[in-house]
């Protein structure tokens, strides 16, 4: 049980990260030359998609940079935002090799649901976590509390944005976690107790929810994995324990606590950012949002989940969950290899 206060650059508030260009990088002109002329020896050469290698999609003066970005990323503030793509000249099906052929520079990508999806859109296809058992929040327009993704880390690549709305957010988990601490310390320990999630089970063989604590302290490292809509949609089931009075005391300082502006970084997308951020450190959210009426200028993001080459050591608790069980068990792959 961890209940002393953490240190080192992943604990950060909003007003301590400085100006935009701080942690929002970018691209030289050089570097988006090399990205639209590796993306297009790719469709030259009509390598498919998953088959694109570090080798098929050469970066010279990029990839210094993205060895920079994986020690942010683990070891660092744990986020980036890269900016100075036109995903409109692209076109998407050169952004879906932009996206792919830039994360082999960071790690492995991962499966994102139980069919073994490698990449997805994320926009609206008129579903509501409300209206299907299995819907998940990327494909609705509501409003996305703060959570996190698969992965060792989620990447980003924002095609189109919304006509109002869907502004991203992110937190650091230790920051958040400091902050619980030193208001209610009892609930920074209840935090780190399991926690009932529904999996979002995509066929009767599975699993409905994943047990597993919000906060889990593991060889020196802070790890988050929150999701409340899925801890209140848990409930659905009836041999599942009810939520106990402390245990919503807790989800609600969390909430409250991400909510608070000193704690959160806010800022707008814009078409051709890549956001890249470590999912153990991080936590993201999104606006709800207003899209346009035309389905061709509806809002649009390409998401991956990786395994990072310069992953943390994880958990075994999270060797069966939906986000985190892939990454556990590369990790295992690479210690007997």
């Amino acid at each position: 049980m961890l209940l002393t206060k953490l240190e080192g650059p992943g604990v950060w508030r909003s007003e301590e990260l400085g100006p935009q260009e701080n942690w929002c990088q970018r691209l030289t002109d050089t570097e988006i030359q090399e990205v639209v002329a590796a993306a297009r020896h790719c469709e030259s050469r009509d390598i498919p998609l998953f088959e694109i290698t570090k080798d098929d999609f050469p970066l010279a003066a990029l990839a210094e940079r993205f060895q920079r970005i994986q020690q942010e990323l683990e070891g660092g503030r744990g986020f980036t935002v890269l900016r100075g793509l036109d995903p409109a000249s692209l076109g998407a099906e050169s952004c879906k090799r932009v996206i792919w052929g830039l994360a082999q520079y960071l790690g492995t990508p991962e499966p994102q649901d139980r069919t073994g999806s490698l990449l997805h859109s994320v926009t609206n296809t008129g579903k509501t976590i409300a209206s299907s058992d299995t819907a998940r929040g990327y494909e609705t327009d509501d409003e996305l509390k703060f959570h996190n993704d698969g992965g060792d880390v989620f990447m980003l690549l924002c095609l189109r944005t919304a006509k109002e709305g869907g502004i991203s957010k992110l937190v650091s988990a230790a920051a958040l976690f400091n902050a619980i601490l030193e208001e209610r310390p009892d609930l920074a320990a209840v935090l780190q107790q399991p926690f009932y999630f529904d999996s979002r089970a995509q066929n009767l063989n599975e699993n409905n929810v994943q047990v597993v604590p919000i906060f889990t302290e593991h060889l020196g490292y802070l790890n988050v994995l929150y999701k409340r809509r899925y801890i209140v949609t848990a409930q659905r089931f009836p041999d599942i324990p009810r939520l106990t009075p402390q245990q919503t005391e807790a989800l609600d300082i969390f909430d409250r606590l991400c909510a608070d502006p000193a704690l959160q970084l806010a800022f707008s997308m814009q078409p051709g950012d890549i956001q890249i951020g470590n999912n153990y450190s991080i936590l993201h959210s999104r606006t709800k949002y207003v899209d346009y009426d035309e389905p061709e200028l509806r809002r649009h993001l390409y998401r991956l989940w990786l395994t990072l080459e310069n992953s943390r050591p994880l958990p075994e608790v999270f060797a069966t969950t939906r986000e985190f069980g892939p990454s556990y068990a590369r990790r295992q792959q690479r210690a007997s290899a």
